[in-house]
């Protein structure tokens, strides 16, 4: 059994839709999967499950698409990954409240740096399927556009790490 953790794109912040973390976690339930669990109203899920991670979003998507009638994106990480996101954070000394990880399903391109617009006070740096972003003045004030995270979803550092926690306590 590997324990995963769920990242949804777009939910409770507009977009794709509401959708209650009671829901998520029957929609989990019905897939299958195992000792589910959500962390804060924003599209995080910890999981178990015997299925490879292609499966496993496949599974969460599948089940989203039905509730929704769209789609709503899922990326998915294995317990040792988020923690590896979160060790990997070039940012450290950052307030973790102002620095996001970007989860993609591939990793960036080398050159997507080259592609950012809207760019002020923001720090940016690849990670491995991941883009580190520490926004000093805020992420809401920020107009930081990158083409390369737009198919991802994103999470503070706070959430990362407490997602890693939760994950490696299985």
């Amino acid at each position: 059994m590997t324990t995963y953790v769920a990242l949804l794109r777009a939910v409770n912040v507009g977009g794709t839709g509401k959708l209650s973390m009671a829901t998520l976690k029957a929609l989990c339930g019905d897939a299958g999967f195992t000792r589910v669990e959500t962390y804060i109203a924003s599209g995080n899920v910890v999981l178990d499950s015997r299925a490879r991670p292609t499966r496993v979003k496949a599974a969460l998507e599948a089940r989203l698409y039905a509730h929704f009638g769209k789609a709503a994106g899922v990326i998915v990480r294995t317990a040792a990954e988020m923690m590896a996101v979160r060790e990997a954070n070039p940012f450290a000394e950052a307030e973790p409240n102002r620095t996001y990880a970007f989860f993609l399903d591939v990793a960036p391109p080398r050159d997507a740096l080259n592609y950012v617009k809207g760019r002020s006070d923001e720090t940016i740096a690849l990670g491995k399927r991941e883009i580190f972003v520490h926004y000093p003045s805020g992420m809401g004030r920020s107009k930081l556009r990158i083409p390369a995270a737009a198919a991802g979803t994103a999470r503070n550092m706070n959430t990362v790490a407490k997602l890693a926690e939760i994950a490696a306590k299985r």
